[in-house]
C-alpha cells in the first residue's frame, strides 16, 4: 500500500488561507511582509504563523467562515484525489493552514481524503482571538508523515510527499519520494523531482506505479 501526503496552501489550493483572511481584515500587506521575512529565514515558521495570526485578531467569525467557505482546490486536484482514493491509495493532507478551509474545498470538489492534519484559529465572543492552535505549529511535517504512515501501516519509504514551501521540506526529505509542486526558492533541493501541474503529478504517480 502507498500513502500520498499533500500540503494544502500553494499545493492542492493555489491560494493561502491566511492571505485571504488578512485581506478581509485589511492587513494583507502586513501579513505579506511577515511571510517575506520568514521566506528569508528571519523568522521560524512557528514565529511567522503566530505573528500573522495576531494580525487577524478581531476578524468577525462569520467573515472567517465566509473566507473558509470560498477556498477551492486548484484545477485538476479534485480529479487526482478521486483517482487516488478509487485506487486504494491512502491520501492525507498535512497543512499549517486551517481545517475548515481544507474541508470546504474538499466538499466543494466532492472528494474525501483519509486524514487532514491542520491548525486552527480559535474564536471567542464572535471573533478570531489572534491565537493559533494545532499540531503543525511547532510540530514538523516529517513527524506528522511518520505518524500517519504508522497509523495506516505504510512504510515511510513507500510514501510520496507533495509540497511547495519551506515548512514542507522536512516531509519532502522524509518521504520515499519528495515532489515539489511549483516549489518556492530553496525548496527544490529537498525534492526528488519537481512538477508544475496536477497533470504532471498524475503522470509521475502513474510512472511510479502509485496509480
Amino acid at each position: 500500500m502507498t500513502l500520498v501526503a499533500f500540503d494544502f496552501d500553494g499545493t492542492l489550493a493555489d491560494s493561502e488561507m491566511m492571505d485571504r483572511l488578512a485581506a478581509r481584515h485589511g492587513v494583507g500587506e502586513e501579513v505579506a511582509d511577515i511571510t517575506d521575512r520568514a521566506m528569508r529565514g528571519e523568522l521560524s515558521y512557528a514565529e511567522s504563523l503566530r505573528e500573522r495570526a495576531g494580525l487577524v485578531a478581531g476578524l468577525p467569525a462569520e467573515d472567517a467562515a465566509d473566507v473558509y467557505s470560498g477556498v477551492r482546490l486548484r484545477d485538476g486536484a479534485g480529479e487526482l484525489l478521486g483517482k487516488l482514493s478509487d485506487d486504494g491509495v491512502r491520501v492525507v493532507v498535512l497543512t499549517g493552514g486551517f481545517g475548515p478551509g481544507v474541508e470546504a474545498a474538499l466538499d466543494a470538489a466532492g472528494v474525501t481524503v483519509d486524514r487532514v492534519v491542520a491548525n486552527s484559529l480559535p474564536e471567542a465572543d464572535g471573533e478570531l482571538t489572534g491565537d493559533v492552535e494545532g499540531p503543525l505549529i511547532e510540530g514538523t511535517k516529517d513527524d506528522a508523515l511518520a505518524d500517519v504512515c504508522e497509523a495506516y501501516g505504510v512504510d515511510v519509504a513507500d510514501s510520496v510527499a507533495v509540497g511547495d514551501g519551506a515548512n514542507d521540506a522536512p516531509m519532502l526529505d522524509e518521504a520515499g519520494c519528495g515532489v515539489g509542486f511549483q516549489p518556492k526558492p530553496g525548496v527544490d533541493e529537498h525534492c526528488d523531482t519537481v512538477v508544475e501541474s496536477m497533470a504532471e503529478l498524475e503522470a509521475l504517480l502513474r510512472e511510479r506505479n502509485v496509480l
